[in-house]
């Protein structure tokens, strides 16, 4: 009877523990990995968030992110805007794509690398459940030149590419360069370990040596958007 007790006691006392430790700031380091078909990501971040409300259980915060993708046979379609949907402005968003203004280019291999500032907002559903969104704001990405083929129509040709270096998140098709996004869920283990397990919305992009696009007018970017699932482990400092 007195080792049931003791074992109660043990119980209760790391549960008031384990919920006293949200404090107003948090600080995370987390890796994780998706995959989608032919295609996937390796991800490590750091986030600081501040937990606000009388509880705090709201999170608002800013990190940075790596993201290297990996791909096999994908293809890339024209990536400004004012091709895609005719124009640049906000309503993008809600606008259906210009099938006509849209060509293609086939990558075998893809391979790009993105170091990211990001958005980190999230939700305490209690103490060991966390629901959170981030996405990429800002950053540059780099990866080996690349030999692919343009595609519009029946005509064919091979183009060399680069990465597109410079990340901006705008709106939609507005935005450039390769940029993450993610909807996640957090599980902790204890105090300090969390697993994670989610979906990232994720752009890379190329751009062409020469404006390969003619019509309906010229054009050296291609963007491919990915859905990818998986699981991670995060880990509060």
């Amino acid at each position: 009877m007195k080792s049931y007790s003791i074992l109660i006691v043990f119980l209760l006392t790391t549960r008031v523990a384990y919920a006293q430790q949200r404090t107003s700031a948090d600080q995370f380091i987390e890796a994780g990995f998706t995959a989608a078909r032919k295609q996937g990501t390796f991800t490590a971040a750091y986030l600081y968030s501040r937990n606000l409300g009388k509880k705090k259980k709201v999170t608002v915060g800013l990190g940075a992110r790596v993201t290297t993708y990996i791909g096999r046979d994908q293809y890339y379609i024209t990536a400004p805007a004012k091709l895609t949907s005719g124009s640049t402005g906000p309503g993008v968003l809600f606008k259906e794509n210009i099938k006509a203004n849209i060509d293609t280019f086939h990558v075998q291999s893809p391979q790009v690398n993105a170091v990211n500032l990001l958005i980190n907002l999230g939700y305490h559903f209690s103490d060991k459940v966390f629901i959170g969104f981030s996405i990429d704001a800002i950053g540059y990405s780099f990866g080996s030149s690349i030999r692919g083929t343009y595609i519009n129509g029946q005509q064919r040709a091979q183009e060399r590419a680069e990465v597109t270096s410079f990340n901006i998140l705008l709106i939609s098709d507005n935005d450039k360069g390769s940029l993450n996004s993610e909807l996640y869920a957090r599980y902790g283990l204890n105090d300090r370990i969390r697993l994670k397990a989610g979906v990232q919305f994720l752009f890379t992009e190329y751009t062409t040596q020469t404006d390969i696009q003619s019509s309906p007018e010229p054009n050296d970017r291609f963007r491919r958007k990915s859905l990818l699932a998986g699981f991670g482990v995060a880990y509060r400092l």
